[in-house]
């Protein structure tokens, strides 16, 4: 080799795509957290609790290589599935590890709707790959205000979960009773349910509830569902109760504009934006309920 020749780098047929564990997903985790995602700090297991094949990373030199690209293609049933964690790392951009990458992982979903949360600077390959737009979701940050909680609001307890899947289930295109038996639950989640008035049965019907999580920066309010903007407003001064006096972080619709009135009421300013967007249709849901969507990871 004479002086002038330049190594040739690893292109993506030196490759190697394989199914991710729990063990591998903490490197993928913090490459979120270095692009500013506030990924939540125990969001691992709830994710592989819904769909433990639908992780994967990239690696170079074989199979027990160093892992430099990452996605999820998680499934919800048989229609439909959620896209997320696709990364490469910095100094490995430009060579073809996340196309090669997207291209193996993708055919997991089969032929289900796949939905992403899009960063700007991907949307228009999210284009090109068959996604459309349906709305753009703002990451709202501010100081958590101190606020009373009204009685209707209260912990969620383990009585509550099949109630509260079912309610999920109106707010979302798919079921996840596996994911939320998790995230309802998991060390650190704060959840609340919003009941409506006693009926004179002794029943009181689930009209909203949330979560709040410890993030990498800030805590995650989602999701945030709730029947009316003054159900969410509960809702979110019981989520925000705890944290009174620091930074939270929620991803909130833009088309909800009672959503959006919510939190601005509360102080806080967008700073972090994406795009949900869809290969095809999903089932119809009460996208009018969603104040604050549950993770731009996994929907």
């Amino acid at each position: 080799m004479t002086s002038s020749a330049r190594p040739v780098s690893p292109g993506p047929e030196d490759l190697v795509v394989t199914r991710a564990t729990p063990e591998d997903w903490p490197v993928v985790t913090g490459w979120a957290a270095d692009e500013g995602w506030n990924p939540g700090l125990s969001d691992t297991a709830g994710f592989f609790a819904q769909d433990p094949e639908g992780f994967f990373v990239g690696r170079l030199g074989g199979f027990d290589g160093e892992p430099v690209s990452a996605i999820s293609v998680v499934n919800y049933g048989d229609a439909y599935a959620f896209l997320g964690f696709y990364l490469v790392r910095p100094d490995l951009r430009g060579r073809g590890y996340g196309l090669t990458t997207w291209q193996t992982a993708l055919a997991h979903a089969g032929t289900r709707t796949v939905g992403l949360d899009g960063v700007v600077a991907q949307q228009d390959n999210y284009r090109r790959s068959g996604f459309a737009p349906a709305h753009r979701t703002l990451r709202f940050t501010g100081t958590a205000p101190a606020a009373d909680v009204p009685a209707r609001v209260r912990p969620v307890r383990q009585e509550d979960l099949a109630a509260i899947a079912a309610y999920d289930t109106l707010c979302t295109p798919a079921d996840r009773p596996r994911f939320l038996a998790y995230w309802l639950t998991a060390p650190g989640h704060r959840a609340f349910v919003c009941e409506a008035a006693d009926d004179g049965s002794g029943n009181r019907s689930v009209t909203g509830y949330g979560v709040v999580r410890p993030g990498h920066d800030a805590p995650r309010i989602g999701p945030l569902f709730a029947d009316t903007p003054d159900d969410a407003r509960a809702l979110f001064a019981a989520l925000t109760g705890d944290a009174a006096g620091t930074e939270v972080a929620i991803d909130v619709p833009e088309p909800n504009t009672a959503a959006v009135a919510l939190v601005a009421e509360a102080g806080f300013t967008p700073s972090f934006e994406t795009a949900r967007m869809y290969t095809g249709p999903v089932r119809e849901f009460a996208r009018e309920r969603v104040f604050g969507v549950t993770t731009l990871e996994l929907g």
